[in-house]
């Protein structure tokens, strides 16, 4: 077989998934050593014993491809270079599990957990997964008074922590355990967050958000 041809066997009885390939060449003819050195060159191979090299291939760019291996091969092939070729190791990329709905409370209760022991006020905006779902989430979420923002598929609300203008963090999480009941999904993000405030005659700060009041 020539050395292509053993390559794309090689080939064939990697993983489907493969990533990194660490392909053995061993050259019958030490004499052809320093000519197979110099054609295969783009691939840096690397002598680990007489007449024995060592180079890579990779699918994501770190090393010569498949197909530039087999080019590279065919050049020796041409010049009658006669060899063994196997691979030594190999790696395998990572499957990423399929990404599942995202969740309301998970993503509420992260957002309380990393705000200051002494928040006070928050701007918070809850994103839906699809428009479809606003309707419906804002009747469930009717507590924390929610309002659209343009005609995307997101809900903003105020909570507060212990007195003034908007909801309670728990009641909040009760409206987002509810629309998860019936099928809706989306996250909640907070947008600002103030600490300590000292509401004197007033409900609470106001933010200005695009030159509006909220």
């Amino acid at each position: 077989m020539t050395l292509v041809e053993l390559w794309r066997a090689a080939e064939n009885d990697l993983p489907e998934n493969w990533r990194t390939a660490d392909i053995r060449l061993q050259l019958l003819d030490p004499e052809t050593v320093e000519r197979a050195l110099a054609l295969l060159g783009p691939a840096q191979p690397y002598r680990v014993e007489p007449g024995v090299f060592r180079f890579s291939s990779a699918r994501d760019g770190s090393a010569q491809g498949p197909d530039g291996i087999q080019r590279l091969l065919a050049r020796l092939d041409k010049e009658i270079i006669i060899g063994t070729l196997s691979i030594a190791d190999s790696t395998t990329a990572q499957t990423r599990p399929e990404p599942g709905p995202s969740s309301l409370v998970e993503s509420w209760d992260a957002a309380l957990a990393g705000l200051p022991a002494d928040w006070s006020d928050l701007l918070c905006e809850a994103t839906l997964d699809s428009t479809d779902y606003i309707e419906r989430a804002a009747v469930l979420c009717i507590q924390i008074n929610p309002r659209r923002d343009g005609t995307g598929a997101a809900l903003r609300f105020r909570c507060a922590r212990v007195a003034g203008y908007g909801v309670a963090p728990g009641m909040a999480r009760r409206c987002f355990e509810r629309c998860e009941a019936e099928g809706i999904s989306g996250s909640v993000t907070v947008l600002r967050a103030l600490s300590d405030t000292q509401h004197v005659a007033t409900q609470g700060p106001v933010w200005q958000l695009a030159g509006k009041t909220v």
